[in-house]
């Protein structure tokens, strides 16, 4: 039985009392060993840090990272060893019902001083990682048993194995195949030992979809159905109005506001009397005040310029990427630019004769074709490409979409760097200039970018695929045959 315990029935109060009992030499040795880890850690908090190197803090930061991990996992334990001892059919011997609480979340909030949520979150985590006990006293394992260990063992934090086990329950509904279930659980543990919690969403997306394939039409157009648009009445001279956008309709206004926001970007849907005489580069707008300009502008501009059947069309085109044999046999999936949640193949599909979209057709590889040009600077259809592979800035972390970035020569110019995409990356102007004045380096392997961090980051030194392009993340041939 691991460390996610179940407890098997009422917790007997007597025996909690007995001196020299199992539960008490448990207790003492948990209690002693806390106190151990406290004194310490309160002392390596006190330490000065001024006086430590850049590579010093570093490893600081990914210690004291670690230190939590494991400091959460025993968090997840108290607390589902908690709500395992107030269970309902406890009644009035429940320990939260005991303390004075009608459910275990509000006991662990008085012991802990954390909010409500926050307990309830470790409850629901710690529920999928314990061992289960059936009626028969029989001891099953947990729910999802490599992701319990990997918290346990401090690899992953509680905010990834969160979302993998959200995941897995919600795919589980529509996946009768418990082998592909337990592969994607693996994989995914070890992707979120190498990669953010924020970073994992592209993957847990990919599984869901291989998953439950069938599942991915049916939501795009449940989610169709639930876009809405609605003003309400004039208050005070200003008109209030709100909506949600479907995946597609989200891409496009997606689109045209990172078009419009650029950092480096002149001001753009801004009345020439509102720009700094001084510098007409200064925007003076804030974001939200950019956004609504794009937006009036380009309703604007569609009223202005029919097409030539008469109706308005948008002012910004949208990337749907999508790989032969998804967009083939329909099944797979499709990936909207700055988009998180992906469309079906199917919808994809459909969208390839609305001019106003570009569906790009990947191999297998991601391949994209070389245009072998010589020109300076990247054309606009290089760009295009590389926004294809890439999917915005290639640095790990970042999410600048392509709009916001510069073609990047891996091999540079001066250095008779062709002007192609095999020798271009995109990188937003932040971390443009950060790759030249820090130690990392890029270069490309089997037609990918590689990103090498320095050692006091990747202590292992190894060349890293760098990119965000989704439509091409597979999941283990042995999921996908199924």
């Amino acid at each position: 039985m691991n460390r996610f315990s179940t407890a098997k029935g009422a917790p007997d109060r007597d025996k909690c009392n007995v001196r020299g009992t199992p539960h008490t030499e448990d207790m003492n040795t948990a209690a002693a060993l806390i106190e151990q880890a406290e004194h310490l850690l309160r002392e390596a908090a006190a330490l000065p840090t001024d006086t430590l190197t850049d590579t010093e803090v570093c490893d600081l930061t990914a210690r004291s990272e670690a230190a939590g991990r494991v400091l959460d996992a025993l968090r997840v334990v108290a607390a589902g060893e908690l709500a395992g001892r107030s269970r309902r059919e406890l009644g009035t011997e429940g320990l939260a019902y005991r303390h004075g609480c009608t459910r275990p979340a509000h006991l662990i909030e008085r012991l802990t001083l954390v909010s409500q949520r926050e307990a309830g979150a470790r409850i629901r985590l710690a529920d999928a990682l314990r061992d289960r006990v059936a009626l028969t006293g029989e001891v099953l394992p947990a729910r999802h048993p490599a992701v319990a260990d990997a918290v346990r063992d401090g690899r992953i934090g509680t905010e990834s194995a969160a979302r993998i086990v959200d995941m897995l329950d919600t795919a589980a509904d529509g996946c009768a195949d418990y082998e592909a279930l337990e592969q994607a659980e693996r994989d995914l543990v070890d992707l979120a030992t190498l990669h953010s919690a924020d970073a994992l969403k592209a993957a847990l997306a990919v599984w869901q979809a291989r998953l439950d394939p069938d599942g991915v039409r049916p939501r795009d157009e449940i989610l169709r159905a639930q876009r809405r648009f609605t003003m309400g009445r004039e208050r005070d001279g200003m008109t209030p109005f709100s909506g949600v956008a479907d995946p597609f309709s989200a891409g496009l206004l997606r689109a045209a506001m990172a078009d419009s926001a650029a950092p480096d970007r002149t001001p753009r849907f801004l009345d020439p009397d509102d720009l700094d005489p001084a510098d007409p580069r200064l925007d003076p707008r804030t974001r939200d005040q950019r956004q609504f300009d794009t937006l009036i502008g380009l309703v604007t501009a569609g009223l202005r310029n029919p097409g030539e059947s008469g109706s308005l069309r948008p002012t910004a085109l949208v990337n749907i990427i999508v790989t032969a044999d998804d967009l083939r046999t329909g099944e797979g999936v499709a990936w909207i630019d700055d988009i998180d949640t992906p469309i079906s193949a199917f919808t994809a599909h459909a969208l390839t004769c609305d001019a106003d979209t570009s569906t790009i057709v990947l191999g297998a590889n991601g391949e994209v074709l070389h245009l072998g040009r010589r020109e300076r600077l990247f054309t606009a259809a290089q760009r295009r490409a590389l926004a294809v592979r890439d999917g915005g800035c290639v640095w790990p972390g970042c999410t600048a979409p392509p709009s916001w970035c510069h073609a990047h020569h891996i091999v540079e110019w001066s250095d008779n760097g062709p002007t192609d995409v095999n020798n271009g990356v995109l990188l937003c102007p932040a971390h443009h200039t950060m790759l030249h004045a820090s130690t990392y380096r890029l270069r490309m392997i089997r037609g990918k970018p590689h990103l090498l961090a320095p050692p006091h980051i990747d202590r292992e030194q190894q060349w890293r695929p760098v990119g965000r392009q989704r439509a091409t993340m597979r999941a283990p041939a042995t999921a996908r045959s199924r």
